[in-house]
């Protein structure tokens, strides 16, 4: 599959799960990324520079077309780890680490979000309101709670697994509480 195909894929599931998780304008979209995956290969054997440019070109364009904040996970090497805005890092506080992912210490995705975010940051840990999980990456730590999932058109991206969540507060008080719909 040509990177194009494969930004084309990304872009419009990112769409998709913006609109139906609601995600609105100051929120926040995690993806984490296997590129091996995207390409065929087993997690962390294959990754590719180029793939990982055109998708998250992709992801930032519709993003920001959004007005939402994204942030791209960093592979276990780097303790899944985020990339992000400093501007995003700044009005949810999150803590700042500090490293520079690589390809194979961060990930292709990890590295192109470093290279191409304006003022790049890498964070420990966020709260996600929405999330793309692109080869089965684990990106549950980093979505608020409650994730649903959201079943998109598509359910792989290349030959990697596709799965999505959205958020909702927790629902509390038991049988006698009464909920907005």
């Amino acid at each position: 599959m040509q990177t194009a195909e494969i930004a084309a894929q990304v872009a419009a599931a990112a769409q998709e799960l913006l609109q139906a998780g609601a995600v609105q304008t100051g929120q926040v979209l995690v993806v984490g990324c296997s590129t091996s995956e995207v390409l065929g290969d087993k997690i962390g054997t294959g990754g590719s520079a180029e793939a990982a440019g055109a998708m998250f070109a992709a992801l930032r364009r519709v993003t920001e077309a959004q007005g939402v904040f994204l942030a791209i996970q960093c592979c276990e090497h780097l303790n899944r780890a985020l990339v992000t805005t400093r501007a995003a890092a700044e009005k949810y506080g999150w803590q700042e680490v500090t490293v520079r992912p690589v390809p194979h210490a961060g990930g292709a995705m990890a590295a192109a979000a470093y290279e191409n975010f304006e003022q790049p940051v890498v964070v420990e840990a966020i709260s996600a309101h929405a999330g793309l999980d692109i080869g089965q990456t684990l990106i549950g730590m980093h979505l608020k709670k409650v994730a649903v999932p959201v079943r998109l058109a598509e359910s792989k991206i290349g030959e990697a697994i596709l799965t999505a969540a959205r958020t909702r507060p927790p629902l509390i008080g038991g049988e006698r509480a009464k909920y907005p719909v």
